[in-house]
Formats: C-alpha cells, sequence, structure tokens
C-alpha cells in the first residue's frame, strides 16, 4: 500500500512537472508571436493645415515644395493652427525645401502672431487664434506613442482626398483578460489567490439589446452636442445640469454606463494644455466664434485695398438722431464694402463735435463683422461742427503705430459734413496733407443761398481735400441720398495709385549726392562730408517704394559708388555711406554732374522728384555752365552746397532756381550740420508748393 501511495505521489509530481513546462512554453510561443505593430510615420500634403488634424502631437512626413508661398503660414515659432504644417516647418528652419519628417507639438492659441521672412517663406499676421502648434525634429519622446494615422476633424480630410492612410476615431479597447498558464492546482480544483485583471462596467445584456451607446468624442474634439470645445471625454456629461463626467452617463433610451474616474484615452504627453481651454478660461472668444461648424478665420482683408482710414464722423446737435443714424448705416456699407482685416483696409472712427474723441483706432476690429457691430453702438455726442479740430486731432493723434498704423498702407481721412463747419479747415487740412494724409469730403445739404452768410470759411472742402480735382470731393443733395456715393467712395479710396496725398516731401524722392573727392578736401574733411550725407539721409524714409539715394564721388574721373536700385532700406543706405573711400585728385563738377545724370537719374522712377545735392569745396577745372542746364532741362533739382574755396557764383549757376533756396556756402567743413534742418525744410517747402489740381 504504501508503495502505491508513493508511485501515486510520483505521477502526480510527474504530472505537475509536465503541465508547468507545458504551461512557460506555452507562454513563451505567446510572447513570441505578440509582435508590436511597426509605426509608420503618416505623410501629409503640402497644403494641410495643423486645425484640420485632431491628433495633440504626432510626426509627419511633409513632400518636397513646401516654400510655396501658396502654402499659407501665420506667426513666427508658434504658429496658429490655421497654418500650413510643413510650411511652418519651412520657415521655422526644421525643414529645407525638400522635406522630411518633422514633430508637431499643438500649443495654447495667442492673442497676436507676429509675421516674419525665415529660409523662404514669408509668414503672415494674424490677431487672434484659438489654437498654437510648434515645429520640432522628428526625435520622438521616450514613452509617448505617435500615430500612425492620423485623425482629422472632417469625413472628408485633405489627406483622404490625396489617398493617404487616415482613420476615424476609435475608442481605444478595454483591457481583456490574459490567458493564463494552466496549473495542477486549478486541475485539482484547489483555491489559489490569482490576480484578476480590471474590467470596467458594461451595461447589461437588455440594455445593449435595446439600444446602441454612441461613442464619447476624442479629447479636445468638439460635441455635437456643445457650442463649446469639450475638454473631456464624455461631453454630452456636461450638457446636462447635475451631471457628474466621472461617475455615469446616460443615452437618449436610459441605458447606462459607467464612466471610469480616469480617461481611459491617452493622446500622448501635452505639457499642461488641451485643447480649447486656455481661450475659454480667458474669456475672450465669442460663443459663436467657437461654433462646431467652421474653423476658418474670418477674412485677412481685400489685399488690393491695403489702407488705413479714418471716418471724421458728424455728431453736432443740428444734425438730429435720425440723420446721425443715416450716417451709420452708410460707415457700415462701407465697412462690409471693405472686406476689413489685418492684410486689407483698416478702419477707425472719430466723432466731432465741440471737440473730437476717438470711437475705435485701427487695430480694434479686425473684420468687417465687428465693425459695423461697433458701428451700430455709437451714440451722438452733440455740440457745434468743429471740423478743422478734428482734422488737427486725427493729424497728431489717430496715425500711429499704437493705434495700428501701417508704415506701408496710405493714411486716408473721409470727413463727413452736415451743411458747413463751424471753425476753419484750412490750416489743418495743410498740415495732414504734409503729413500724408488724403483727405475726402463728404458734403451733405450744402448751405442754400440765404445761409452762406453763416458759413464760417466759403469753399472750405476745395481747402480741405488732398486736390482739387473732383476726385476728393462728394456734394450731396439730401441725406436720404447718401447711400449713392458708397459705391463711388469705396472704390475711390481704394485706388491707392491716386491718392497723391500719400506722398510727402520725405518718401517720393531720389536723391542723387555728388561728392567732391579732390585732394583739397583731405581724409579727415572727407569724413565729415560723409556724416553730412548720412544726416540728411536720416531725414528722409527709405524704401524701394519710398525714397531711394545712390551717390556718386568725383575728382577728375567719376565713380559710382551706389545706385538707386541697390539698397532699399535706410540700415544699409548708412552703412553704404560709411564704407565710401577717400579717392584724392583734380575737381572736375561739369563732368560729374553729366557722369551723375547718366549713371544715376537717367535709371529715376517717373514718379519719383530727382534731387541733387553736390558737394564740393573748391573752382571746376571744366565749365559747370551746359551740365547744370541739361540737369534743369531732365527736370532734376539741383542743391549745391560750397565749402571754403568753392566759388560762390559757380554755386548759383549750378543750382536750381531761385539760388538763394538751392545753394549754400560754408565757411568751414565742421558746419555742415547746421544746414541740415535748413535744406531738409527748402525741400518739403518747395514740394508742398505744389499746384493741387
Amino acid at each position: 500500500m504504501r508503495t502505491v501511495v508513493l508511485t501515486m505521489k510520483a505521477s502526480v509530481i510527474e504530472m505537475f512537472l509536465v503541465l508547468l513546462v507545458t504551461g512557460v512554453h506555452s507562454n513563451k510561443e505567446t510572447s513570441k508571436k505578440i509582435k508590436r505593430p511597426k509605426f509608420t510615420v503618416p505623410q501629409i500634403n503640402c497644403d494641410v493645415k495643423a486645425g484640420k488634424i485632431i491628433n495633440p502631437e504626432f510626426i509627419v512626413k511633409c513632400p518636397a515644395g513646401c516654400q510655396d508661398p501658396k502654402f499659407h503660414v501665420y506667426g513666427t515659432d508658434v504658429y496658429a493652427s490655421y497654418s500650413s504644417v510643413c510650411g511652418a516647418a519651412v520657415h521655422s528652419g526644421v525643414l529645407d525645401n525638400s522635406g522630411g519628417k518633422i514633430l508637431v507639438r499643438k500649443v495654447a492659441g495667442l492673442s497676436g502672431y507676429k509675421g516674419s521672412y525665415s529660409n523662404g517663406v514669408q509668414s503672415l499676421s494674424l490677431p487672434r487664434w484659438r489654437e498654437s502648434f510648434i515645429v520640432l525634429e522628428s526625435k520622438p519622446k521616450k514613452g509617448v506613442t505617435y500615430p500612425s494615422a492620423l485623425t482629422y476633424s472632417s469625413s472628408k480630410s485633405p489627406a483622404a482626398q490625396a489617398g493617404e492612410t487616415t482613420k476615424a476615431y476609435q475608442r481605444p479597447p478595454i483591457p481583456a483578460t490574459t490567458a493564463q498558464p494552466v496549473t495542477l492546482m486549478q486541475l485539482l480544483a484547489v483555491t489559489v489567490a490569482v490576480a484578476t485583471p480590471t474590467i470596467l462596467p458594461r451595461p447589461s445584456p437588455s440594455a445593449a439589446s435595446t439600444t446602441s451607446i454612441r461613442r464619447p468624442e476624442p479629447v479636445g474634439h468638439r460635441s455635437q452636442e456643445m457650442d463649446l470645445w469639450s475638454t473631456t471625454t464624455y461631453t454630452s456629461s456636461q450638457n446636462r445640469p447635475g451631471a457628474d463626467p466621472g461617475i455615469q452617463r446616460q443615452d437618449p433610451s436610459g441605458a447606462a454606463f459607467e464612466k471610469p474616474v480616469r480617461a481611459d484615452v491617452s493622446l500622448g504627453e501635452m505639457d499642461s494644455w488641451k485643447p480649447g481651454s486656455v481661450l475659454l478660461d480667458e474669456g475672450r472668444v465669442p460663443k459663436e466664434e467657437l461654433s462646431t461648424q467652421s474653423l476658418e478665420p474670418v477674412s485677412l482683408g481685400d489685399p488690393n485695398c491695403k489702407i488705413d482710414l479714418s471716418f471724421l464722423i458728424d455728431g453736432s446737435t443740428s444734425i438730429g438722431k435720425r440723420r446721425f443714424r443715416i450716417q451709420k448705416q452708410l460707415l457700415a456699407g462701407v465697412a462690409q464694402a471693405l472686406d476689413i482685416g489685418p492684410a486689407g483696409p483698416l478702419m477707425g472712427v472719430v466723432q466731432y463735435g465741440d471737440n473730437p474723441a476717438t470711437h475705435f483706432n485701427l487695430k480694434t476690429h479686425m473684420n468687417s463683422r465687428d465693425l459695423k457691430t461697433a458701428i451700430e453702438k455709437i451714440t451722438q455726442r452733440g455740440g457745434l461742427s468743429n471740423v478743422g479740430r478734428a482734422i488737427s486731432f486725427v493729424t497728431k493723434n489717430f496715425f500711429s503705430k499704437a493705434n495700428g498704423n501701417r508704415s506701408s498702407a496710405p493714411n486716408v481721412v473721409v470727413v463727413m459734413v452736415d451743411g458747413w463747419p463751424t471753425d476753419k479747415v484750412e490750416e489743418a487740412s495743410r498740415l495732414a496733407r504734409e503729413s500724408g494724409i488724403n483727405i475726402f469730403f463728404i458734403t451733405i445739404e450744402g448751405a442754400a443761398e440765404n445761409e452762406k452768410q453763416y458759413v464760417v470759411e466759403p469753399n472750405f472742402a476745395n481747402k480741405a481735400v488732398c486736390r482739387t480735382n473732383g476726385f476728393y470731393s462728394f456734394h450731396v443733395q439730401s441725406w436720404f441720398g447718401l447711400h449713392k456715393t458708397l459705391q463711388p467712395l469705396v472704390k475711390r479710396v481704394c485706388d491707392t495709385d491716386r491718392l497723391a496725398c500719400s506722398k510727402t516731401c520725405l518718401n517720393s524722392a531720389d536723391i542723387g549726392f555728388v561728392i567732391d573727392g579732390s585732394s583739397s578736401v583731405g581724409t579727415g574733411n572727407f569724413r565729415t562730408v560723409l556724416q553730412f550725407v548720412t544726416n540728411l539721409t536720416k531725414e528722409f524714409e527709405i524704401s524701394d517704394t519710398d525714397t531711394r539715394v545712390g551717390a556718386v564721388q568725383y575728382t577728375y574721373e567719376q565713380r559710382l559708388e551706389f545706385g538707386f536700385d541697390q539698397y532699399s532700406s535706410k540700415p544699409d543706405i548708412l552703412n553704404a555711406i560709411k564704407r565710401v573711400g577717400y579717392w584724392s585728385g583734380g575737381t572736375s563738377t561739369g563732368a560729374a554732374i553729366n557722369f551723375a545724370l547718366e549713371q544715376l537719374f537717367k535709371k529715376s522712377k517717373p514718379n519719383k522728384r530727382k534731387l541733387m545735392i553736390l558737394i564740393t569745396d573748391g573752382r571746376s577745372y571744366d565749365d559747370v555752365r551746359i551740365p547744370a542746364m541739361a540737369a534743369h532741362l531732365k527736370g532734376v533739382i539741383t542743391y549745391a552746397i560750397g565749402v571754403a574755396w568753392a566759388a560762390q557764383e559757380e554755386l548759383e549757376v549750378i543750382a536750381t532756381h531761385p539760388a538763394r533756396d538751392h545753394s549754400f556756402f560754408v565757411d568751414e567743413f565742421d558746419n555742415l550740420y547746421q544746414y541740415v534742418p535748413r535744406i531738409i525744410q527748402n525741400i518739403c517747402t518747395e514740394f508742398n508748393s505744389q499746384p493741387r489740381n
């Protein structure tokens, strides 16, 4: 009997060992079969925008050619999600135009995005956007799983259209029970403590059979039941008062299932940001801007009408409430027709009565919709019709960088007057024109014959407008006909080529310096002359469309130091002046004038004023009369500055008539700087005295 027992024990032990070895072997085979899926980097086109991709962090491959300007980018370093992903990667320098892999990470929206030119891509500015992203080199974070297929916000995504791999959002599967090796204890029904996996509670079979339970929306995705971005997985639970998003969700039929307190959807590391959370906390975005319809921004504006516009509206007591309302209707119509935006026209409103007041400046409202809403809220101030005071106010205060003025956009003022002003406008308007402001006048129901005795300044409109050729003036017989001016007004203010007052004495010239480099000047004095040239140049607005500068140095011979089209910014011009080297030699001023006419002014633009500023310290070895006459006949305005041994009569021959305004004599080189303000004043006085018809 004892032998039998020992034999049975041996058999049991043998069976246990066999089963144990079999279980371990099967477990190894199972682990060998379970392989991690290979990560494939999804490819996108150059035109895919970050806002269309729901994934908060992902790696993608960009094709070549994304440097093309048609793939718009907004911002610098941190980009608005309305930007092309691949275009932003090229702009940031992470990629070149040949394409490649990048890591994209979503971050919070900003209140402003600044445009810049970098790596062959010109990014644009944007006043505000709800979501941003940054671009990094494609180095995966340790422990972060990146998607092999991207999740897009619309069913028909750009990637799908291009034949790329996409997927609809799917809830990650609930962990299932892992198969355990069979043990002897289980065969013998011996109770053992075995760790079991956690299984999420499920709805009852009866509930599941009667209704289908809707999948929760992905994190950061918009629920169809809400106006706001959701920041939890089960958005519909937030839509009911008293719902606890961490406990339970009820579907329409009443079937309930429990939601774990910890969200079961992991989208990778996002720092501390969740889509939509920041802007909602700040409370700066209207509810309608976060609607579920579209992620497209409002218009960036019409680039063919890039102007900075100020409306001066009449708020005087005499106008009455009804006429004031008609005036606002015209403003709203203009705002709609202009297509307001940062890349196009911007518009502000100033109301005048006794004193002017700004309702909103150029950067307050960046689209037509917001601008129209603001116009509707304007209320009448009352008082007199002090138009002159209002024009002075706008000239001094409105068109500033702080108020959104852009140096690249013409400044336009549209003045609306009921009847006639109660103060004078001529002097204020002159200063406005000299500041580069284009004034338009709309006079409604002007003075009748028996009322003209009350008009403070006769012919006030012609004294105020930029030009008296009829382009800048509107005379409306009745307030009820004011709407007829809408289309012609919009057409005229957008015709930037005809906005004549945008040109000022400081931004509309081609200036050629003709510098004496003869032996009598000397190295030290030559540097003083160059400093004088620098001081004059600093006073002008330099660009390829504004004032341009060139320089010639002469002795017996002539040398073009740089032409009008060589440098297009003030820093570059000033550096070029510093680099001019002293030549030394004789003094052939006449030949130098001819050389400047041929090498500089022959390449001047037709719409530019041609200014020659000649500096010499002695009498010329050749005749200057014929070259000076040739310069005058070609429309070149010549300023002659003589130092020390220069001949006064020769300076007067060279200078444009009248010589007293165009020729200057300085006894010493060190006193040249004193004449800079006077020369600038004479240049501007001559410019502003041009006929206004």
